[in-house]
């Protein structure tokens, strides 16, 4: 035995000394759920000033009457920058606006998606008949082809500089054959399937005449429809050449002779000129400060956080 345990009233001694050190142990661990709480809270807390920066675009003109702008830049697709998920909101924000006297769709796309341009075609059309009172304009930038321009005919009027590229009215497949590779490489292609076209166009098969004109009659559809949306859109204004449906590009002064476009302008100058204000606010989605941070750190502080609440057990 040890001379502690010798003493007299050592186990009192031990008894308290292991309260204590349970108090202090107690104690540590609500110093961290306080501050891991705090941080928490303070992590939230800015996340919501940031989104509340960007909330209620007209708030930075004070209900001021002005022009609302939505920007389409780049390839129309799924979770892209320039996805339906992300110009359909845009759209209604600006269309729902009160002081917004009406709205410029700025384009500056080569296409992408049929499903998602005719997402946003369709959304036009269905805001525009809520909205009489708000025309919507589109301005082209550099490029409004293919999907872009699947969008633009929506609009009550199209813009465009001089010199840029307009139409591509067309549909594509693009894939690849790697047959005449794998030979000389002396590689075998093995596919087992259940139900004969379910390895549809594969690029390391030879090509199926049967596949490959099923897929063209499916581009052949979807071309049409394509043509209806144009047609529909442009009505009267167009002047229908033997190529205006065959996937070629004209320049802007080119598109307004075919009746694809309407007349020359700017952001600025159809703000000031058409809507006859100066005021032009942004209604674009686009990631704030907040929203890249939540997405670039969120996920690891978060889960950093749970782990250390975890380690001093705090549920």
């Amino acid at each position: 035995m040890s001379e502690e345990t010798n003493r007299p009233g050592w186990e009192r001694s031990v008894i308290e000394k292991l309260a204590f050190e349970s108090l202090r142990e107690a104690r540590r661990k609500r110093r961290w759920s306080i501050f891991f709480r705090g941080l928490g809270f303070a992590y939230v807390a800015f996340i919501l000033f940031m989104l509340w920066g960007r909330s209620e675009p007209e708030r930075a003109l004070g209900g001021a009457e002005h022009v609302a702008l939505v920007r389409l830049d780049g390839t129309i697709a799924a979770g892209e920058r320039a996805s339906a998920e992300n110009i359909i909101p845009a759209l209604r924000d600006a269309f729902g606006a009160a002081s917004a006297k009406g709205v410029i769709l700025e384009i500056n796309s080569p296409g992408g998606s049929p499903v998602q341009a005719g997402m946003i075609n369709d959304e036009i059309r269905r805001l525009r008949k809520v909205h009489p009172d708000k025309p919507l304009h589109v301005v082209v930038e550099d490029v409004c082809a293919s999907g872009g321009y699947y969008i633009a005919v929506a609009a009550d009027r199209i813009f465009v500089d001089k010199a840029s590229i307009v139409g591509s009215i067309g549909v594509r497949m693009d894939g690849f054959g790697f047959t005449g590779t794998m030979d000389k490489l002396g590689v075998e292609r093995r596919s087992i399937t259940a139900g004969e076209n379910k390895a549809f166009l594969d690029p390391f098969l030879p090509q199926n005449p049967k596949q490959v004109e099923f897929a063209k009659d499916m581009l052949a559809e979807v071309h049409r429809q394509f043509i209806d949306v144009v047609r529909q859109g442009r009505g009267t204004r167009l002047k229908e050449t033997p190529e205006m449906f065959s996937g070629l590009v004209w320049s802007g002064a080119r598109s307004i002779e075919l009746g694809l476009a309407d007349q020359l302008g700017s952001v600025d100058s159809v703000a000031r000129e058409v809507f006859k204000l100066e005021n032009v606010k942004d209604y674009s989605r686009s990631e704030n400060v907040a929203e890249r941070l939540a997405k670039r750190f969120g996920a690891g502080v978060t889960g950093g956080a749970v782990q250390a609440l975890q380690r001093f057990g705090v549920n």
